[in-house]
């Protein structure tokens, strides 16, 4: 199954959404979290990536969706170096995650997940 990381500046905005991701992927979608800096601040830490990529990853790629900023540039420059299929996907964190997790959690491969997380851009609210 693919997994989601969530990677955000916060420790606690991503296990919210990670929390909210897992229970619309029905229990069955592995997301974890990469929230904040290694000494439990505000930040991004490509330790705590690796960590969640590896508890993620169940042999079938896994994607990254990131909030903003560093976070981004974290994602991208973790993926570019990772070993294996890790994707940033370029979607809005929480319903990119929604989306990612609810598909994932269906067997859907790596980049349907990745689609179905970059579609999220285009859900309105009004």
């Amino acid at each position: 199954m693919v997994g989601l990381v969530i990677i955000s500046h916060s420790r606690l905005l991503a296990e919210g959404v990670a929390e909210v991701a897992r229970a619309m992927g029905v229990g069955k979608a592995v997301v974890e979290c990469a929230g904040g800096d290694t000494g439990g601040g505000l930040g991004t830490s490509i330790d705590l990536v690796e960590r969640a990529v590896q508890a993620a990853d169940g042999g079938d790629g896994v994607v990254l969706l990131a909030d903003l900023g560093s976070s981004v540039l974290t994602a991208k420059m973790y993926a570019e170096d990772a070993d294996g299929e890790v994707v940033l996907a370029d979607a809005p964190l929480v319903e990119g995650a929604v989306a990612a997790a609810s598909i994932a959690a269906t067997g859907a491969g790596l980049d349907t997940v990745v689609a179905a997380a970059e579609s999220a851009r285009d859900h309105r609210k009004t």
